[in-house]
């Protein structure tokens, strides 16, 4: 008889074991704190799992935290002993010391933008009555803790420009606190939104009120996370506890509610999300005082591609969609005639991805991905061009936020040896203007990046971005880091990084795979490396080690590879099944329990778009096969491996990189260090204070020093 998920637990303290210490010699030349292990069983489809680390779930019991303070015990010593880290600390300290802006949103003339001094834990929030006036401090979130661990996220000023909208996270969380600030007082309202994340605010057009998407409370009145959100409304000046309940999903029991209103202030549009490529789009009507009328519209709820709400005009809804056109399209749906044989396209699939559109003064501005750097084309509401945004290389263009009556906007760009500018566009004549640019205290002329392509395991065309001095002499022995995401339909594109400078320098090669799970090439690339297919995405990070080594960049003692979240699953997943092909690995923050990372204890279940789930046999059977935790296998010779996370991670929780890394030492057959760090008042990576960063940095980059016999000086 096949079971479908059913658990079998043996959790009796008489039936667990204990991981000896670590022999010395042959296995390992370290002592890893002593790691009990559970007799715990569960099956899925017929087939018995040992989960034998279950107990580091509990995140909170004194066992777990005990076993943390033990493997940070071991692994910062050895990083700190490194000779090289001080070297690499203070050089990142340095270099990272240069002024950074961030887009400017514009709203009643009023200019708000970030900007950070150098060295300063976290951006301070500016605003400016002119494109060219004294900017003021509006908001410094460095003031709000000691440690710089309280984190300014997103900032939704108001159509008139008086009062911004701001949430704060504190200590790495993705939870949010919202709070409103009069922007000519610099004095906070008394109201607070809580048990919000993921999603903003939305103002209505008198500036009054704003409607939210909060999580249920749990009864020890925090918030509920594995729950649905709902939207509600708030007014100004109203306690939040009378706010009313606008808006909840009542017959979809994995979607979540997203609040948007239009620049006309008629429609209050509710994006539906159930994962990548399983979207709806419902709207409410808004009197003159922005409260709905009549019932919802459920204008698309088929949840069978993305449906991107990009602006409303006479009646008119603009919507970015993959329906139909893997690569998008910008649809025209006129509320009126709402049915999709009367969609008009406005810019019909292309050849290249559309990335993202807005609306401004009558013109679309349209961003492509053209292998995997940015192409910006303008045109009108009726599709015909009429310009593009010239931008200073092939690099990463961002922005271009606005109303649908702005006639000027923002964007950055950055590559890989550009630090980010930012770029005023005059909508109407194309103009494009320099705002600001950063001076950084290093000579890139000396390094170039390159793109080459290679095939994959199935013949697949995979592009890659290769940075490196330009003298380079290709002779097999360079120490190259191979970075890779490979997931959620998002792109790696060129961007400038301080610590990939400083890699760099230190002799290093630097090289990003645009593997299958991103959005270089649309959805059809996207969904190759998804479910069933998500092995892809491995093939296609192998093939590029093996490429960068056939073509005698390096050799696999000389490679390290490198990923965050699903980048962390990506290394996992390749460094257990070639362990032979690398010297070093970096998996940070990681989704390493392919079977469990959607249960209650790991909030994730949206994800499935991309992962499937344990519940489905068919995706069962391919989850268990990449597994990281349930691939490692006893007595293989792992390469240096340094496993990162957070304990206060609520994203992609640390039990992944802790049962992870208990099953890597366990297995090690050789004298090569398994070492897990975590980091405490910190999170996924949003918002993690300069000096933590540095810290972070400097014993990664040590760790690769040390492990793939750099010589630094």
């Amino acid at each position: 008889m096949v079971r479908v998920f059913t658990t079998v637990t043996v959790l009796l303290i008489a039936a667990c074991t204990s991981d000896p210490p670590a022999k010395p010699s042959s296995q390992s030349a370290m002592t890893y704190p002593e790691t009990k292990r559970v007799d715990h069983w569960d099956v899925y489809h017929g087939v018995r799992v040992h989960d034998p680390y279950r107990w580091l779930e509990d995140l909170d019991s004194p066992q777990t935290k005990a076993w943390v303070d033990a493997q940070n015990a071991l692994a910062q010593p050895f990083l700190e002993s490194i000779p090289a880290r001080e070297r690499i600390k203070a050089r990142l300290t340095e270099l990272w010391n240069y002024e950074r802006y961030g887009v400017p949103i514009v709203k009643g003339g009023r200019y708000f933008y970030l900007r950070n001094d150098g060295l300063q834990n976290q951006s301070v929030l500016y605003v400016a009555e002119s494109l060219d006036g004294e900017p003021r401090v509006l908001l410094d979130p460095n003031e709000l803790s000691p440690d710089g661990t309280i984190a300014l996220g997103e900032v939704v000023p108001s159509p008139d420009g008086r009062i911004i909208a701001y949430s704060l996270s504190d200590g790495g969380t993705d939870w949010r606190t919202w709070h409103f600030r009069d922007v000519n007082t610099g004095k906070d309202l008394p109201e607070v939104l809580r048990f919000i994340k993921f999603a903003d605010v939305a103002w209505t057009a008198d500036s009054k009120s704003v409607y939210y998407a909060r999580y249920p409370t749990l009864p020890d009145g925090t918030g509920d996370g594995s729950k649905q959100r709902e939207v509600y409304r708030h007014v100004l000046g109203t306690p939040v506890a009378s706010d009313t309940l606008i808006f909840k999903v009542d017959d979809h029991p994995t979607a979540n509610p997203y609040p948007l209103v239009s620049d006309d202030g008629r429609y209050l549009v509710i994006f539906l999300y159930d994962g990548s490529q399983q979207t709806g789009l419902y709207y409410y009507r808004l009197d003159a005082k922005g409260a709905p009328v009549g019932e919802v519209v459920r204008l698309i709820d088929t949840y069978d591609a993305e449906y991107d709400f990009i602006a409303a005009i006479d009646g008119v809804f603009y919507v970015r969609t993959t329906a139909g056109a893997p690569n998008a399209r910008l649809v025209a749906i006129d509320l009126a005639r709402p049915a999709r044989e009367h969609w008009r396209d406005v810019l019909p699939e292309a050849k290249s991805a559309l990335r993202r559109t807005s609306i401004l003064s009558g013109r679309v501005i349209a961003e492509y991905l053209e292998d995997a750097h940015s192409i910006v084309r303008v045109s009108d509401l009726e599709g015909k061009s009429l310009y593009e945004v010239k931008l200073p290389g092939l690099g990463r263009a961002d922005g271009f936020y606005g109303g649908v009556h702005d006639t000027e906007t923002f964007f950055s760009y950055t590559d890989f040896l550009t630090p980010a500018s930012i770029w005023r566009l005059d909508v109407l004549s194309g103009e494009v203007s320099l705002f600001r640019a950063p001076k950084l205290a290093m000579d890139m002329s000396a390094y170039v990046t390159e793109q080459v392509f290679y095939r994959s395991k199935d013949g697949t065309r995979v592009p890659m971005f290769i940075t490196r001095k330009k003298d380079f002499v290709k002779n097999g022995q360079a120490p190259v880091m191979l970075y890779g995401y490979g997931g959620f339909n998002l792109a790696q594109q060129p961007a400038f990084s301080t610590p990939v400078a400083v890699w760099l320098e230190l002799g290093g090669v630097y090289a990003v795979a645009n593997i299958r799970g991103g959005s270089e090439y649309g959805e059809a690339w996207h969904s190759a490396g998804t479910k069933l297919q998500k092995q892809n995405v491995f093939d296609d990070f192998i093939a590029a080690a093996e490429w960068l080594i056939a073509e005698r960049y390096t050799s696999a003692p000389r490679l390290a590879i490198r990923g965050r979240s699903n980048g962390g699953l990506l290394v996992a997943a390749v460094l257990n099944q070639r362990p032979e092909l690398f010297g070093a690995a970096l998996p940070a923050v990681g989704v390493l329990d392919m079977l469990r990372y959607h249960t209650p204890s790991s909030n994730a279940r949206q994800w499935a778009s991309d992962y499937g789930l344990s519940e489905n046999e068919d995706e069962f059977k391919a989850l268990y096969a990449y597994s990281p935790y349930h691939r490692v296998r006893d007595g293989v010779c792992y390469p240096p491996t340094l496993i990162t996370t957070a304990d206060r991670d609520d994203r992609v929780v640390p039990w992944h990189s802790y049962k992870y890394a208990a099953a890597l030492q366990r297995a090690q057959g050789c004298e090569n260090p398994i070492l897990l760090r975590v980091e405490t008042r910190a999170g996924h990576g949003a918002g993690k204070p300069m000096w933590m960063q540095i810290e972070d940095f400097a014993d990664q980059w040590a760790f690769l020093v040390w492990a793939l016999k750099m010589d630094v000086g």
